[in-house]
């Protein structure tokens, strides 16, 4: 029988990760990209690109423009500015988007019953990120736990598995698995302020950065700042 699994896609390094993944687990896979109005869109073109690389039969674009007026995010508000200073441990970074994760899991689940699919991959992280209280394994536990009890698919016992290979990972083995794979690090994009070129000094371009260097490889994207 045919396994199926929605892999959340951002286009982002750690997400395209989680694509090759779940490719390599020989996962049909159904892509599930978000537009929320983010300041960094840029994304959207990448998690296409990375979508066609692999050629995903299905790739779907969710559209939740609501995130961008609830606010509180400086990826979704433009009078926030995206931080440049790096991140502070123990304080939760303005780029956090108010139950991001919570809402992109519970679309994420619907999409999973409506196509048949057993597993959801998320491309959440919880050593080398940003202070985010959605990427830590008890929120993964907590959701998963209320899927099971909240879905068609839950209650008649086939649940779903909220997958999250990357979870307990740094960034550079990440980078060193995906690589592996041969997952196309060239056509994501991770930078925050969403230009044509990476900015190289916001929190998610730092990270990344580090992971490369840590890793031993070469980063495939240009940065303005070095």
């Amino acid at each position: 029988m045919e396994k199926r699994a929605v892999v959340v896609l951002s286009g982002g390094l750690d997400s395209t990760t989680c694509l090759a993944i779940a490719h390599d687990a020989g996962y049909r896979v159904v892509a599930l990209t978000f537009d929320y109005g983010q300041r960094h869109r840029v994304e959207l073109a990448s998690a296409r690109r990375v979508a066609q690389h692999y050629q995903v039969e299905e790739h779907r674009i969710a559209e939740l423009p609501f995130l961008r007026t609830v606010g509180g995010s400086a990826l979704t508000d433009d009078a926030l500015d995206v931080p440049v200073t790096g991140v502070v441990k123990d304080q939760i970074p303005v780029t956090y988007v108010p139950a991001r994760n919570l809402i992109f899991l519970s679309v994420a689940a619907a999409f999973a019953e409506t196509a048949g699919a057993a597993a959801i991959y998320l491309g959440v992280n919880a050593l080398d990120y940003s202070g985010y209280p959605d990427c830590r394994p008890e929120f993964i536990a907590a959701f998963e736990k209320t899927a099971r009890l909240g879905t068609k698919a839950g209650v008649s016992g086939a649940p779903l598995s909220v997958e999250t290979p990357l979870l307990s990972m740094s960034k550079a083995d990440i980078i060193r698995l995906g690589t592996t794979l041969r997952a196309p690090y060239e056509l994501t994009s991770s930078c925050y302020q969403g230009g044509d070129i990476a900015c190289g000094v916001c929190d998610s371009c730092r990270l990344r950065r580090k992971g490369f260097a840590e890793a031993g490889l070469t980063d495939p994207l240009p940065y303005a700042r070095a």
